[in-house]
């Protein structure tokens, strides 16, 4: 059970300002809330096959909404993945291509200064805006603080090292750090984070929801360390403590999600407001690990793969959309879509129009929401600067990987081959020449992204660029 002393209540139950409504901005523009889980699996939800961890509240939505089996990341690890999400760009693209801890203290390479995201735009055009839960894309001293990138009011973890603490020793309300008296930061305390995020999150939800308002709600759920304060129903099960905290956690996030539906309706905005909940990335453990064996992560060997791959089960996560009367009801999706899409679509059902010389990579998918067809495009790609320089693109229904610059690009298709279990690149050379020319094509040189054929390379070089 949570326990909070009158003075943390105080301190996180503050009074939020409400800006005036504009009637002639709350006409025709929905509210928006993107929730963005850390972790969450296709595999983890009851709507997508899960048998053994309950999510009620995302089976309704999905039976409420419209359920997508192709939804895209930005990329297979948290802050890239982010930042494609808030940018429009994918990451070939992206000012952030891996997780990449710049201070000794707290914080991740910032987001550049003058960096367009949907909450600067969505802000200019009227909504309020806010993120709560964990930001990962640069302190509030920096260019890519959430203040500074379009969020009227930010909660919770601003860098994802600090985040991996569900009892942390503070959590910041806008820039301001707010100590929590009792927990220690290293496993245990009297308050348990998320739930902290979320009262902030209908705090604010209260106080906006009488103009148009984007809420980016980014939980840390169920992203290790596995740590809850209630193990639930799963107490009593004959499964392992990490499988047993896994369960929980998942739970944990489906019940705040329909803490927030709850909300909706209460405050008479449930028809005006469209819901997103997705994860971040795809599965985060290997199919034979504690967790993806006892929960068939990877739903049958249906998808290879996992975070930091540039497989399907490390790219596909788990994404649902409700609208009521809008979004088509009990759809199930097969198209394919990806983060880079948000912003586009974003922009374009709150009439907003993008800054001047501002070029996104995505496409909008309001006539897919509304139960239309995909966007038509050439392909999606993805990159990642962790271990060695990888990548992937999607053209059709055929998927190229290279698993280092000087790996060779594996083949698939897709459609009769979700799980990539068959490498047809040698039957396939036309296709093979083509996937090569995307891969170089949909790249762009950054210096903060050189290409490195090992990780090894890569810590060098940023340590060298550190010490300068």
């Amino acid at each position: 059970m949570l326990r909070l002393s009158s003075g943390i209540l105080l301190c996180f139950l503050f009074p939020c300002l409400a800006l005036s409504a504009d009637p002639v901005a709350r006409k025709g523009q929905p509210n928006i809330i993107y929730i963005l889980s850390d972790d969450l699996a296709q595999g983890d939800v009851g709507c997508y096959g899960q048998k053994l961890i309950k999510t009620p509240n995302l089976d309704r939505m999905a039976k409420e909404g419209t359920r997508f089996t192709q939804a895209y990341c930005g990329t297979s690890v948290c802050a890239p993945s982010r930042t494609s999400l808030m940018t429009g760009l994918h990451m070939g693209h992206a000012p952030v291509r891996a997780n990449w801890e710049i201070a000794k203290g707290e914080g991740q390479l910032p987001l550049p200064a003058n960096t367009v995201t949907v909450a600067s735009i969505l802000k200019d055009s009227g909504y309020a805006t806010a993120c709560v839960g964990k930001w990962g894309m640069g302190m509030f001293d920096t260019t890519g603080s959430p203040l500074k990138r379009g969020f009227d009011h930010f909660f919770g973890y601003n860098c994802q090292r600090h985040a991996h603490s569900y009892f942390p020793a503070y959590l910041y309300n806008d820039a301001e750090r707010i100590p929590l008296a009792g927990n220690n930061g290293v496993g245990g305390g009297e308050a348990y984070a998320q739930e902290l995020i979320q009262r902030d999150a209908e705090q604010w939800l209260r106080a906006n929801h009488a103009q148009p308002f984007f809420l980016f709600y980014a939980i840390t759920l169920p992203h290790g360390r596995h740590e809850i304060d209630d193990l639930g129903e799963y107490a009593t099960t004959d499964w392992t403590p990490l499988q047993k905290a896994y369960a929980a956690q998942v739970t944990r996030l489906d019940s705040d999600v329909g803490r927030l539906l709850a909300l909706l309706k209460e405050l008479k905005v449930d028809d005006n407001t469209l819901m997103m909940v997705s994860g971040d990335n795809g599965s985060s453990f290997n199919e034979t690990s504690d967790i993806g064996r006892r929960f068939d992560q990877s739903m049958g060997g249906k998808l290879r793969g996992f975070k930091r791959g540039m497989y399907e089960g490390g790219l596909r996560q788990a994404a649902i959309a409700r609208w009521p009367g809008v979004v088509t009801a009990g759809r199930v999706c097969e198209e394919p879509w990806a983060f880079w899409d948000f912003l586009p679509t974003a922009a374009e059902l709150a009439g907003a129009k993008l800054p001047v010389g501002y070029q996104t990579d995505g496409h909008s998918l309001t006539t897919m929401l509304r139960g239309g067809p995909a966007p038509q495009r050439d392909y999606f790609y993805w990159e990642l600067h962790e271990q060695s320089f990888i990548q992937a693109v999607r053209f059709g229904d055929w998927k190229a990987v290279r698993n280092g610059p000087n790996e060779p690009i594996e083949l698939y298709d897709l459609k009769s081959d979700s799980g990539e279990k068959n490498d047809v690149a040698a039957s396939h050379g036309e296709l093979v020449a083509k996937a090569e020319t995307l891969l170089k094509d949909a790249h762009r040189d950054d210096p903060n992204w050189p290409v490195f054929a090992t990780q090894k390379q890569r810590q060098e070089w940023r340590k060298s660029r550190s010490a300068k």
